[in-house]
C-alpha cells in the first residue's frame, strides 16, 4: 500500500527543508487547511500571528533584507491576500526573496462567484517573479518548492495561490524539495575589464567609490581599495553599516536622504567607481561629465544611471580586490584630505547639537541616547521620512551592527514590522525601530505582536505632528502646505495600553532615564519623543557656495538651519 501524507503538511515540510523557521499571517477560512498543517508542524516552524497582513509581508521582506534568507507571509482569500501587496512591493523593489502564500476558496467553488473568491493571479502578476495557482493536491508541495527557487534566483517575490480543499487531501509520500541541491555562485570579473578600470583610476584626479548592497560583507576589500587608491567612499542608504561611520574616508550618503560631504564630492568628482548599486537619483547628483566604472552581477544595469565607460560584470568584492592587485597606489592628495576635512566638519556640526535642551526637543539628543545604549551588534530598522534622514546622519554604526529600511518603495509603516522580523531572526541582539509619528500610527497595533511573542524591541517614535518629509516637498514647490499636519497622540500611553512599557518624553531631562530603562527592559518599549517640527538640513540644495549665492542668501540659510563652521568642499580644496 502506498504511503501517504497530508498535502498541506507535505508543503510545510518543503518550507522547513529550505530552513524557513517562521511564517507571518492571519488565519481565514480559505487558509485553514494550511493552518492545520502549521499546527501539526509547530515544533519545527513557528506561526507568527500579526494583526494586519501588511505587517506580516513587511516583516517577511525585512527578514530577507537582514539575513539573505527567504521571508514568508500568507493571507486568506480576498482581503487577506490584498493586504499583503504593500509589503510584497517593498520586497520586489529592494530585490529580496519573499514567498507569499494566498488562500483560495475550494476548487469546486472557484468561478462560481463564491464568498471572498478573488481572481488573485492578475493582481500579483506585476509584483512577482513567480505566480501560480495550485491545480492539484499532488502538485502543492512541488509548486511551493518551485516558487522558493524562483524567489532566490530572481531575488524577488514568489506567489502561490492554494485552493483550501487541496490542503486536506492525502497524497503519495515522495521527495519533492530541491533545497539540498540549491547552489549559488559568484560571477568573476574579466581581467581586461579590470585593467581598463585601473587605467581610468590611475589618471583620475578626483575619484570616489560609490557602494551599494552588492558590496555587503566586503568591508576589508572596500577599505583596502579606498586606501590603496586614496579614494573617498559614498554609500547607498541600504548599504549603511557596510562601512563603519567613523571611518575617515567614508563621506556618507547621496541625494536627499544624505550627507553634505557625499553630495559635494559627487558633484566635484571626475571618476565614480560604482560598485553593487542601482542608485536611482544618479542623474541629479552625480557629475554627468565624470568617468564611470560600473561593477555589477546584473548586466542589464550597465549604463542605466550614468554613461558607463567601463562595465565590469562580476562580484564587486572580487573586483575591488583584483583592482588593488593590478593598480599602482595613489598617494594621499589634496582631494582626499579635503574630503576628510569636509566629513570632520560635518560630524562636528551634527554633534554640536547633542546636548541642546530645546523644547520641543531636537532630534540630536535623542540619537545621542540611542548611540549610548546601543549594543555593539544592535539592529536598527528605520521607517521612512525625516526619520531616515536623521538615522543615516546620526547613527554611528560600527560595521558589526545592522541597518535596514524600505529603500526603493519607501513605504511608511515598515519600522514596527521590521523590528519584529529583526528580533525573531536575531533573538540575541538588541533591536531598535525608529519611526515618525505618521508612520508609527499606521502599524502601531502590532506592538501587540511584539508583546505576544515577548520581543524586547525598543521602538522610538519621533512625534512632530507632521508628515515632515512631504511638508518639505510642499515647501520646495512653493505650494500651500496642506494635508501634512497631524493630530497628536500620546504614543507612550498607546504602547502601555498594548502591553509594552511606555514613555512619553517632553523634556531633555527625561531622555536618559527612559533610554536606560529601555536598555534593561525584558519586554517591548515605546518611547514617544515630542520633537520640534523643523526640517533637516537640505543637503540636496545647500545655499552655502559663495560662487553661486550672495552673502545675504548664505547668511539667511545659515541662520535658518543653524549652520556654522562648515565651509563647502570647493573652499577646502583651495587650502
Amino acid at each position: 500500500m502506498t504511503e501517504t501524507i497530508n498535502a498541506a503538511v507535505a508543503m510545510v515540510k518543503v518550507l522547513e527543508s529550505w530552513d524557513i523557521d517562521h511564517i507571518y499571517g492571519i488565519p481565514g477560512g480559505s487558509f485553514n487547511s494550511t493552518m492545520d498543517a502549521l499546527y501539526q508542524e509547530k515544533d519545527k516552524i513557528h506561526y507568527i500571528q500579526v494583526r494586519h497582513e501588511e505587517v506580516g509581508a513587511l516583516a517577511a521582506a525585512t527578514d530577507a533584507k537582514l539575513t539573505g534568507k527567504i521571508g514568508v507571509a500568507f493571507g486568506s482569500a480576498g482581503p487577506g491576500a490584498t493586504h499583503l501587496i504593500n509589503g510584497l512591493y517593498d520586497a520586489q523593489m529592494d530585490h529580496v526573496p519573499v514567498l507569499a502564500l494566498l488562500g483560495q476558496v475550494a476548487s469546486s467553488s472557484m468561478n462560481y462567484n463564491s464568498f471572498q473568491e478573488l481572481n488573485e493571479n492578475p493582481m500579483f502578476a506585476d509584483v512577482s517573479v513567480y505566480n501560480r495557482t495550485v491545480m492539484t493536491p499532488e502538485s502543492l508541495p512541488h509548486v511551493v518548492d518551485e516558487a522558493i527557487k524562483a524567489a532566490y534566483k530572481h531575488k524577488g517575490v514568489a506567489v502561490v495561490t492554494i485552493p483550501v480543499d487541496f490542503g486536506t487531501k492525502e497524497i503519495p509520500v515522495q521527495e519533492v524539495s530541491t533545497a539540498k541541491n540549491h547552489r549559488t555562485a559568484l560571477v568573476m570579473p574579466h581581467y581586461n575589464d579590470l585593467k581598463k578600470a585601473v587605467s581610468l583610476i590611475e589618471t583620475a584626479e578626483r575619484p570616489v567609490l560609490y557602494i551599494g548592497q552588492g558590496t555587503r560583507g566586503a568591508w576589508p576589500e572596500i577599505s583596502a581599495f579606498s586606501e590603496h587608491f586614496s579614494m573617498p567612499i559614498i554609500s547607498a542608504v541600504l548599504g549603511k553599516g557596510i562601512v563603519p561611520d567613523a571611518y575617515e574616508n567614508f563621506l556618507g550618503f547621496a541625494a536627499r536622504v544624505a550627507t553634505k560631504p557625499a553630495n559635494e564630492a559627487l558633484a566635484e568628482t571626475d571618476l565614480i567607481v560604482f560598485a553593487g548599486s542601482d542608485f536611482p537619483f544618479a542623474a541629479y547628483f552625480f557629475n554627468p561629465d565624470a568617468k564611470f566604472i560600473q561593477i555589477d552581477i546584473d548586466s542589464t544595469k550597465f549604463g542605466r544611471r550614468h554613461k558607463t565607460d567601463v562595465a565590469i560584470l562580476g562580484d564587486a568584492r572580487e573586483a575591488l580586490k583584483r583592482m588593488v592587485e593590478l593598480g599602482e597606489a595613489r598617494p594621499e592628495d589634496r582631494w582626499l584630505k579635503a574630503n576628510q576635512k569636509n566629513k570632520e566638519n560635518w560630524v562636528a556640526w551634527l554633534r554640536s547639537f547633542d546636548d541642546k535642551s530645546d523644547k520641543p526637543l531636537r532630534v540630536e539628543p535623542v540619537f545621542k541616547e540611542i548611540r549610548r545604549i546601543a549594543d555593539k551588534e544592535a539592529v536598527f530598522v528605520t521607517d521612512v521620512g525625516n526619520t531616515t534622514i536623521h538615522a543615516i546622519r546620526l547613527l554611528d554604526m560600527n560595521g558589526k551592527q545592522k541597518f535596514t529600511t524600505s529603500g526603493w518603495f519607501a513605504t511608511m509603516g515598515n519600522g514596527v514590522p521590521g523590528g519584529i522580523a529583526a528580533q525573531l531572526s536575531y533573538p540575541d541582539r538588541q533591536v531598535f525601530t525608529l519611526s515618525g509619528d505618521g508612520a508609527f500610527a499606521m502599524v502601531m497595533q502590532d506592538i501587540i505582536t511584539q508583546v505576544k511573542y515577548k520581543l524586547p524591541i525598543i521602538n522610538v517614535v519621533f512625534s512632530n505632528d507632521s508628515f515632515g518629509f512631504i511638508e518639505a516637498e510642499q515647501e520646495d514647490s512653493e505650494q500651500k502646505k496642506f494635508g501634512v499636519f497631524l493630530e497628536g497622540a500620546d504614543f507612550g500611553k498607546v504602547g502601555e495600553a498594548l502591553g509594552a512599557k511606555g514613555f512619553t518624553i517632553t523634556e531633555y531631562s527625561q531622555l536618559e532615564p527612559a533610554f536606560e530603562a529601555a536598555k534593561h527592559s525584558e519586554r517591548p518599549v515605546v518611547i514617544d519623543v515630542k520633537i520640534r517640527n523643523t526640517r533637516p538640513l537640505p543637503v540636496e540644495e545647500l545655499v552655502l557656495d559663495p560662487e553661486k549665492f550672495s552673502e545675504d542668501e548664505i547668511n539667511a540659510f545659515k541662520e535658518k538651519y543653524e549652520v556654522h563652521d562648515m565651509p563647502v568642499l570647493k573652499e577646502l580644496l583651495k587650502h
